[in-house]
């Protein structure tokens, strides 16, 4: 059977990050120094966002799907009594049209949310949102993957066996497939996401599919478009130890700040 879920991809979700990208203690000492409370944009169903409230700070997270933030919630209410003072509240809302009427000290997108926006125009105006939501000397943290040429070549149409895990929460394995086609042209991919979930004790198979448009961005053009939207980039890494940024890095990580008036 084939079928979209938005319960079983929030799920999936979760279970496609079983392996830690590893960027959590960056957030955790980006928070502590910051000044004012925290907003994460994309916090899907809160792998930053309740860290950091569990943590001590006061977090806003802010997400579209309702799906993810259920589990964003559930996740939170699971450790807010023994979480440290730190409080965490939820909005479903486009991040491409936000405007809560407060400044953070600390804003966050992490882990590919900008490129997964519908091109440069819907990512410009999502670091124009990020600078509205920043307060004077506050800091604004993006973090996006770099394909290499050889990711890239994979991008041919081809069917990738991704893992195979066991679903804890339903007793289901399942196994993520997907498909990606790059085009050169426009620096974009269209990736289709497969994940077959099966019970041994059962029969049959359930097919959930999900399929992302991906707008890849350079180091270049991300530093251009965040000092057009009137950061100043303090911080060019290419990964989560803030080592400087050079040719061979895997990704980008860009804090900055919103200088004062």
């Amino acid at each position: 059977m084939s079928a979209r879920s938005d319960d079983d991809l929030a799920r999936y979700y979760d279970l496609d990050l079983v392996d830690d990208p590893g960027d959590l203690d960056m957030y955790l000492a980006l928070a502590a120094a910051a000044d004012g409370p925290n907003l994460e944009l994309a916090a899907g169903s809160g792998r930053v966002c309740v860290a950091l409230a569990a943590a001590g700070h006061a977090v806003t997270g802010v997400d579209r799907d309702a799906r993810m933030l259920e589990r964003a919630r559930a996740a939170w209410e699971s450790r807010a009594n023994v979480a440290g003072g730190g409080s965490l509240r939820l909005v479903e809302q486009d991040i491409t049209r936000l405007d809560l009427d407060q400044r953070f000290g600390l804003v966050i997108l992490a882990l590919n949310s900008l490129v997964l926006l519908d091109g440069r125009a819907v990512q410009k105006q999502t670091l124009e949102v990020i600078a509205r939501h920043v307060v004077a000397d506050g800091r604004a943290v993006i973090d996006v993957w770099l394909p290499t040429p050889d990711d890239l070549a994979l991008y041919d149409g081809r069917l990738v066996l991704d893992w195979v895990r066991r679903d804890e929460e339903t007793g289901e394995w399942v196994a993520k497939s997907s498909s990606a086609r790059f085009e050169a042209a426009a620096a974009a991919a269209e990736v289709t996401s497969f994940f077959d979930a099966w019970r041994e004790d059962a029969g049959g198979m359930r097919r959930t599919m999900r399929r992302d448009q991906v707008a890849f961005i350079g180091a270049s053009e991300l530093v251009g478009l965040a000092e057009s939207a009137g950061l100043v980039v303090e911080t060019l890494a290419g990964d989560y130890s803030l080592t400087p940024f050079s040719g061979t890095s895997e990704r980008i990580v860009m804090i900055g700040r919103l200088p004062s008036a």
